[in-house]
């Protein structure tokens, strides 16, 4: 599929043979019993390698599932709260907001509001001010409070270890 007349060949050793017409790098591919591969089309003249194709894909398949193993993704978790929350519930949310921050999840925590309720939007932002004033320690508030619709929420991420 290389359709120019000269290449620049690198052998299957790794050392460099020259530039070569491609009919020539083609029977020297041949006689290795390996295939000619176009590495830099760009180059002038384009640069070959003699090499495995079916090998060099499979490498190359292997390193691109690797580096998708390390990629790390973001999880957030969602904690519910209303505005007229009781101690204990509200206690029971804050333990597992610190469990999930020690997962080094972010969390996001909603207030929802019903019907009269709308009139208090000042509770909301009470209880999700505590909720910062508590996790302080171990979360930075990534999006301060917010209204969206019937919803108040605010978004807190764990902080680095710097």
């Amino acid at each position: 599929m290389i359709r120019v007349s000269e290449v620049r060949l690198i052998g299957a050793d790794g050392q460099q043979v020259g530039v070569i017409p491609t009919r020539e790098a083609l029977q020297i591919a041949e006689t290795e019993g390996l295939d000619l591969v176009e590495i830099a089309p760009n180059a002038s003249p384009p640069v070959c390698k003699v090499m495995d194709y079916g090998k060099f894909q499979y490498e190359k398949s292997k390193k691109e599932k690797e580096a998708k193993k390390k990629q790390t993704k973001i999880v957030v978790k969602e904690i519910k709260f209303r505005p007229d929350i009781g101690d204990h519930d509200y206690d029971y949310r804050v333990r597992h907001a610190k469990e999930f921050l020690g997962k080094r999840f972010k969390v996001r925590a909603t207030v929802t509001f019903r019907g009269r309720q709308m009139e208090h939007t000042h509770l909301g932002r009470e209880i999700l001010k505590k909720l910062a004033e508590e996790l302080s320690e171990i979360a930075e508030v990534e999006s301060s409070p917010k209204m969206e619709s019937r919803s108040m929420f605010a978004i807190f991420a764990p902080k680095s270890n710097k």
